[in-house]
């Protein structure tokens, strides 16, 4: 979780280039002792390597992976440029966020700024407040809706359906979604049978979110297999978009996929449709700023809609043309992609996809 304290957060700032707004913030990193002084290098030459503009008026500079060794501590400085700042050519950055990380942890810091500010009214309140407080709410999601979260929970050694809920109730409470009551009124509800395995059980929770657990062995409920069970926490109607994708997978015949390694995918992205494709990636720092933007590049190339999973991660299928949904999968070194094309170029654009990543992502094949 990332954590702010208001001398990390530098209000109402004028400067008169992208250089200076990093010199800023490099000389704060030194300050706070986070960095040693030569940092500073490691940011611009980041930033002639790729811009580090994000969209909506964010941006985060950071230094290479050769400066590394420049980094005291884990941190990050927060600037805000009311007037704006052209970061690159026609985007203006009115939030900067400063950022030093020893090894891959900036990719969690980067997957909770993402998911924060992809709410274009946080972007603009960052640009608006007056306190550091405001920012720093925004910033650590005090102030942001929660997001629909998703658990696994996988070869769960259940003897009966019963037990398979009871696993995915206590995966659920050990997540904070719900508590001790909320596990009793589901193991007293009579979940439902959607059809082709598969279960449903629901229950009001403090978070709204889905487990999905299947069985480690062959279960029946009676006369009907048990192949996976479904638990849907609601704390409010986040969950509508994955029941409609439920109602679209039974219609298709589809259901039996959500008990396969990608039923989360499927779950969020309802039926399949256009081909796929799965690569690994072999960026040894996972996907940064720097290889995330030029797979985004990449896929702007095609007309297609493109949609990419971690397979390794949550499994949330997001646009790969968006650089803060890509960054905000948290990718790291190993973790399998799955992309998914429709339309026209739909297979040039999974072969273009695949020898980009092949090659590297602008960062040499390794």
């Amino acid at each position: 979780m990332l954590k702010l304290a208001r001398e990390q957060i530098l209000l109402g700032q004028s400067v008169a280039t992208k250089s200076d707004a990093i010199a800023l913030l490099a000389g704060k990193l030194t300050e706070a002792g986070l960095v040693e002084a030569g940092y500073v290098d490691g940011m611009l030459a980041r930033e002639a390597q790729h811009a580090t503009y994000l969209g909506s008026g964010i941006a985060i500079p950071h230094g290479t992976t050769d400066t590394r060794h420049l980094v005291k501590s884990t941190g990050v400085m927060v600037a805000q440029f009311p007037h704006g700042i052209e970061w690159d050519e026609g985007q203006i950055a009115y939030v900067a966020i400063g950022i030093a990380a020893k090894s891959d942890e900036h990719l969690g810091i980067l997957r909770q700024l993402t998911h924060v500010l992809g709410d274009e009214q946080a972007a603009a309140q960052l640009k608006e407040a007056t306190d550091a407080d405001t920012i720093i709410n925004i910033l650590t999601g005090a102030t942001a809706a929660k997001e629909v979260q998703y658990l696994s929970l996988a070869d769960f050694p259940a003897d009966d359906r019963d037990q398979l809920l009871l696993g995915a109730a206590a995966r659920a409470k050990s997540a904070g979604w719900g508590d001790a009551a909320m596990v009793s009124a589901l193991l007293a509800s009579d979940p439902a049978y959607l059809g082709e395995g598969i279960w449903l059980a629901r229950a009001q929770a403090a978070q709204t979110g889905w487990v999905l657990a299947t069985p480690s062995s062959e279960l029946r409920a009676g006369e009907l297999p048990v192949s996976a069970m479904l638990l849907l926490c609601a704390a409010d109607s986040g969950h509508l978009p994955q029941l409609e994708n439920l109602a679209k997978l039974a219609a298709a015949g589809q259901l039996a996929t959500l008990a396969g390694g990608e039923g989360l995918a499927m779950l969020q992205a309802g039926p399949a449709s256009g081909l796929s494709e799965t690569f690994t990636i072999i960026n040894p720092h996972g996907l940064h700023a720097r290889p995330g933007a030029m797979l985004v590049k990449v896929a702007k190339e095609f007309e297609s809609d493109i949609r990419v999973a971690n397979l390794d991660g949550s499994g949330e299928a997001v646009s790969a043309k968006s650089l803060m949904k890509v960054i905000g999968l948290g990718v790291k070194c190993g973790h399998r992609l799955e992309f998914r094309a429709e339309g026209a170029d739909a297979e040039a654009a999974l072969k273009g996809i695949g020898e980009a990543i092949a090659a590297g992502l602008g960062e040499g094949a390794h």
